[in-house]
């Protein structure tokens, strides 16, 4: 329990005084050139490197974010329907080892010790919570209402650097930066997939994909089908039963739901800590048997969709085909007729950068997992072969040696890099790992790209402290010469 006097955030503030203040910024400043480091996403992921960045002593950064405001930023207000998170709730966070910034001593410090063990998994709307204490506590300046359009070089420049289209509140502005950094979530490499044969009901508002924001409340007394296994099409069928649908009926491809969860590679940190350094064709294989097993959604998220006797579960009963017709979406399953009033696709999200908008233009330079790794016939996957083969500091490759070298200053850390790090970047389980090693990768860069100038900071004549009055006294002479002494 709190009292009126209690000051929640007292270990936090106690915790930043004793680590002292944040190195002051030793990035050199250069004409034309407004950031060091531009952050593309506002959320959990964003605010964590913003302030990494801050403690390793590289200023300069900016974070943006499409939303309008802090309350649209991230899912956890918006697209994330579960009511609590999936992962085990003492994982490290964004608050990279700091442990009086973390999520445990934040509810702690609200509502004590006891509370937080009574908890099995983190609320999604305690979560949210936290993640807005956390940017204003360590006060990371995101710029909201600001998107990301285009991404060019600024060739023939001494400091290489990118120009960043951008749209403010509205208004096109032009900034440019040293690095980049695209943690901007599950979509922030590709788009949605919304199977074609759902595109004509798309159209005709009588579907929508989980990442898309859904009315619920209109659903009310109608029949819904829900495409897709993972644990987000559960969360959405569970939020349409709720919300007073007639029936819904989830259609999953696979003959099983219980499936090995990625969760399962992080009690094994022999392979999860040198995940980059593995054969292609072990990290190839891993991607593809996750993939093929699909996602388990927790056992909550099962219970809460069966307390209705409305909710109704079809196993190996993949969609081939669907029509429009009127106000309803028609299709055949096991040759089975079925007739839905709305359609929701929990069908994943691709990682093709050709499908993000602000990607498209430099798509065709990027290095993908296609072009670099030919996995045999039965192991073939288009989807994951489209993914960006990912080098050792997340960075975009060239496809073609020597074409386009500026790649190397775009960081991925959304989803996209799943087949290069073995987990989903972005999630609360890859920012232990991640996250440092990509800010010791952006600090290494911006380093040796000015090298004579660091070089003449530390060769250079730096004014002593103090001149030599201030030991002059106990400085040694040497013993004076002994006299003879003087005849009687």
């Amino acid at each position: 329990m709190t009292t009126a006097s209690h000051d929640p955030d007292a270990l936090a503030r106690e915790t930043l005084r004793l680590l002292g203040p944040a190195p002051d910024n030793w990035v050199p400043t250069h004409p034309g050139i407004d950031h060091n480091v531009a952050v593309i996403g506002g959320g959990q992921t964003g605010s964590a490197i913003a302030f990494a960045l801050r403690r390793a002593g590289i200023g300069g950064t900016t974070v943006i974010d499409a939303a309008a405001d802090a309350s649209q930023a991230g899912v956890w207000r918006t697209r994330a329907r579960m009511h609590k998170l999936r992962t085990p709730k003492n994982l490290v966070g964004p608050e990279l080892g700091i442990a009086a910034l973390g999520f445990q001593a934040w509810y702690e410090g609200r509502h004590g010790a006891d509370a937080y063990a009574a908890l099995d998994r983190i609320p999604r709307t305690a979560w949210a919570d936290y993640l807005a204490w956390f940017r204003e506590f360590l006060a990371i300046d995101v710029r909201y209402g600001t998107r990301l359009l285009r991404i060019e070089p600024v060739p023939g420049t001494p400091v290489p650097h990118l120009r960043l289209h951008l749209e403010v509140q509205g208004q096109p502005r032009i900034e440019t930066a040293r690095k980049l950094v695209l943690a901007n979530g599950v979509a922030g490499n590709g788009a949605p997939f919304v199977p074609p044969f759902l595109a004509a009901a798309v159209d005709a508002g009588l579907a929508a994909h989980t990442g898309h924001a859904i009315d619920f409340a209109a659903l009310a007394g109608k029949t819904v089908a829900v495409i897709g296994a993972a644990a987000s099409a559960f969360d959405a069928a569970a939020v349409a039963l709720e919300a007073g649908a007639a029936a819904v009926h989830l259609f999953a491809r696979r003959d099983h739901i219980a499936a090995r969860p990625v969760a399962k590679l992080r009690g094994y940190p022999g392979v999860y800590d040198n995940y980059l350094a593995l054969p292609d064709a072990t990290r190839w294989q891993q991607a593809l048997r996750y993939r093929r097993a699909g996602s388990t959604p927790p056992a909550d998220s099962l219970a809460r969709v069966l307390q209705f006797p409305q909710f109704h579960l079809h196993l190996s009963a993949p969609w081939g085909a669907a029509r429009v017709q009127g106000e309803h979406v028609l299709t055949q399953v096991h040759g089975e007729d079925f007739r839905f009033d709305f359609v929701i696709a929990g069908t994943g999200y691709s990682t093709d950068p050709s499908e993000r908008a602000e990607l498209a233009g430099i798509a065709p330079q990027v290095l993908r997992w296609r072009d670099r790794f030919a996995p045999p016939a039965d192991q073939r996957d288009d989807a994951l072969g489209a993914s960006p083969y990912l080098g050792a500091g997340l960075e975009y490759l060239e496809k073609t040696p020597g074409s386009a070298p500026w790649l190397r200053h775009i960081h991925v850390y959304n989803p996209a890099g799943f087949a290069s790090v073995g987990v989903p970047l972005g999630d609360v389980p890859s920012m232990r790992r991640d996250i440092p090693a990509l800010v010791r990768r952006l600090s290494e860069d911006l380093a040796l790209a000015d090298l004579p100038l660091h070089e003449a900071r530390i060769t250079g004549d730096v004014p002593p402290d103090f001149d030599a009055t201030l030991y002059g006294q106990a400085l040694w002479h040497g013993r004076a010469p002994a006299t003879e002494p003087t005849p009687a």
